[in-house]
């Protein structure tokens, strides 16, 4: 996944699994202003917290290909 595609993939990650950035934040063990600022495209996850979300996609049987979005569709 390259930089542009993560704030999608974690906003839809969070609404697939109908959780809040706060609680997404707890899952990762992180703060609630990194996820925040991952969403809106300020930071992106550090490499701990990409290994974390992407235990989190494959925990709850999500395909990466189903969050991100291709900007031609």
């Amino acid at each position: 996944m390259n930089k542009k595609d993560y704030p999608n993939a974690i906003r839809k990650l969070r609404a697939k699994l109908n959780i809040s950035q706060q609680e997404l934040a707890d899952m990762l063990r992180v703060s609630f202003p990194s996820v925040n600022r991952w969403e809106n495209g300020h930071y992106e996850p550090t490499i701990i917290a990409k290994v974390r979300l992407d235990e989190l996609f494959k925990e709850n049987n999500i395909e990466l290909c189903e969050v991100t979005d291709n900007e031609n569709n």
